[in-house]
């Protein structure tokens, strides 16, 4: 009998791609869902100087929406882990960095969501589509 998590390494980095990509593909479709998110994305960036803030948020919405699907499908792993890393680094320096570390409990929308994100998304990128790990 296996002992706890009960799962391979194979299986576990299978799994956290998966909701890597399950994350991105929830917050770009939240983001379409709910009316008036995009116009607010879009204008709290242009408040911080960004230019076409609204082309900026559809980029991000459209990379996102793409980029989680082709971590499910194990395609451009290594890009996709990337682009999504620089994305977050962007949102914490214009967004989360002045809000602190936490996200909760002991602050408000700070970078330690963003962190744990890097950190995962490293994980998925080191493993990539080794081919002596099938299927992942």
């Amino acid at each position: 009998m296996q002992s706890f998590p009960f799962i391979s390494i194979r299986q576990s980095l299978l799994l956290l791609r998966y909701s890597v990509a399950l994350i991105f593909l929830a917050h770009a479709v939240v983001r379409l869902l709910l009316s008036g998110s995009v116009e607010q994305f879009a204008g709290y960036l242009n408040n911080k100087g960004l230019v076409f803030g609204t082309a900026i948020v559809w980029m991000i919405t459209f990379f996102e929406i793409i980029g989680g699907i082709a971590l499910i499908a194990g395609r451009y792993i290594r890009c996709i882990s990337a682009g999504f890393i620089v994305l977050l680094l962007a949102g914490c320096a214009l967004i989360h960095i002045e809000r602190g570390w936490f996200v909760g409990e002991h602050g408000s929308g700070g970078c330690e969501y963003s962190f744990a994100l890097i950190m995962a998304l490293l994980v998925v990128a080191a493993a990539g589509n080794n081919p002596s790990q099938k299927s992942f």
